[in-house]
């Protein structure tokens, strides 16, 4: 029986693999606390700077095994399983490292939520998206959450309330991916965009990733405290020191992550 989650580092890039390509990627329990748990440990090693999410087959993610959800039709069963997605999404957001989520094919409710909550997207130009919950009698709510924070609010809501299939080149103009390449360039464009994050301070990288996602949900006043305070504490680290004396000496820094 194959691995539903495979990992593959390199070059300090953990490049996570969802691997139900019969079921559509669909994000069951199993899957989902796969993901869960090598988030988990990649957040304590310090030999991996970037994480990129990609999908076997022919989709990225079809959202929630929706045949898993139903076999169990209690409350409880629900509350846990939409209980588990909402701590893996979460997961994503306050990694100290960036998630960027490579798409092809179809990404659509969880699947799109999972796109929606990695720092960076890109998509092959294939690619579709859609939150068609409404469709089944089952409003995407939860994807709601990271849709609407990743996207305008009109936008989000025709998304949500159409269930409407979104063309890439469409989601790269609403803001649901960075950037949109052929689908025989995705991996090589992903991996190119990882390798530029990878050459950065990774302890930069960390504070400023945090940093991002906590300001954006304070008043303008607090989050300008807030960021103040984050880059005194930056200035005062071993890596912006070095940072600013390489950048005025004309010379390559030498990050340590300190």
């Amino acid at each position: 029986m194959s691995e539903i989650l495979l990992r593959h580092d390199s070059d300090d890039i953990a490049t996570l693999t969802l691997n139900r390509p019969a079921a559509r990627n669909a994000l069951s329990i199993g899957l989902m606390e796969a993901l869960d748990a090598a988030l988990a440990a990649i957040a304590e090693d310090r030999s991996v700077k970037v994480v990129i999410i990609a999908a076997n087959g022919p989709a990225f993610c079809a959202g929630h095994d929706l045949r898993e959800i139903r076999a169990t039709p209690t409350r409880t069963a629900y509350e846990q399983v939409f209980a588990l997605c909402s701590r893996l999404m979460q997961r994503i957001v306050r990694l100290p490292k960036p998630v960027i989520a490579q798409v092809h094919g179809v990404a659509t409710a969880a699947g799109c939520q999972l796109v929606a909550s990695a720092d960076l997207a890109v998509a092959a130009d294939t690619a579709r998206f859609a939150t068609p919950g409404v469709d089944i009698g089952l409003f995407c709510s939860t994807p709601m959450v990271a849709l609407s924070r990743t996207v305008g609010r009109k936008a989000a809501m025709e998304m949500l309330l159409t269930g409407d299939m979104v063309s890439a080149t469409r989601a790269k103009d609403l803001g649901l991916v960075n950037r949109v390449v052929p689908e025989a360039d995705l991996h090589d464009a992903t991996r190119a965009l990882a390798a530029q994050i990878v050459a950065k301070s990774p302890l930069t990288v960390a504070i400023g990733k945090e940093a991002f996602y906590r300001q954006a949900e304070m008043h303008m006043a607090e989050a300008y405290d807030y960021a103040s305070d984050v880059m005194t504490r930056n200035m005062l680290a071993r890596d912006a020191a070095e940072g600013i004396d390489a950048f005025l000496a004309k010379r390559r820094p030498h990050w340590t992550g300190t």
